[in-house]
């Protein structure tokens, strides 16, 4: 429940939490996922998709990021060690989404997850992004994806955003080189 003083400020100063956008600066800092082991997680966070470790504590918790950030991933067993997905039909993270910088990284990703022998759920071209679907062994989704340049989005007649879902073509994926 809102505090009623805070919310009387917020009017008195012409704030309107109900209409006001939220700050354009505003990002997605990390997520947090509930594991049932740190070194299975670990194996497939890092062994596969390549992240780094940030920091560990035990077999309790781990944070891992790209680029030498804090962390982008934390991986905990606090409320969870040893603990099943949660049962389909049931609310809760549906899937993070790890953002590449451009499409050649998109595609070395899929380089490392068919030598890992990783089965995708699905791989699509929405027109702003192209994006592979798979499972981490924890059954949480996971969303690996490129975005297009804002000026090739495709745009309906009045400018707004015109995504859709289209099949994304693996083979043509891997003609990106490989980066370096």
């Amino acid at each position: 429940m809102a505090d009623p003083v805070l919310a009387e400020k917020a009017a008195a100063d012409g704030v309107s939490a109900v209409t006001a956008p939220i700050h354009p600066g505003v990002s997605i800092g990390h997520v947090h996922l509930k594991v049932a082991d740190i070194d299975r997680a670990l194996a497939f966070y890092r062994g596969v998709l390549g992240f780094e470790l940030t920091q560990r504590y035990g077999s309790q918790a781990a944070f891992i990021s790209a680029g030498g950030y804090h962390h982008h991933i934390g991986l905990n067993t606090w409320e969870s060690r040893g603990g099943q997905p949660p049962a389909r039909g049931t609310t809760g993270l549906y899937h993070l989404a790890i953002l590449y910088p451009t499409r050649a990284a998109l595609a070395d990703a899929l380089r490392r997850l068919i030598a890992h022998h990783i089965t995708l759920d699905g791989a699509s071209d929405h027109g702003v992004s192209q994006a592979l679907y798979l499972r981490d062994p924890d059954e949480n989704g996971v969303e690996l994806y490129w975005d297009r340049p804002p000026a090739e989005w495709p745009r309906a007649a009045d400018g707004s955003l015109s995504m859709v879902t289209k099949w994304l073509d693996l083979e043509d994926l891997l003609r990106e080189p490989p980066l370096a």
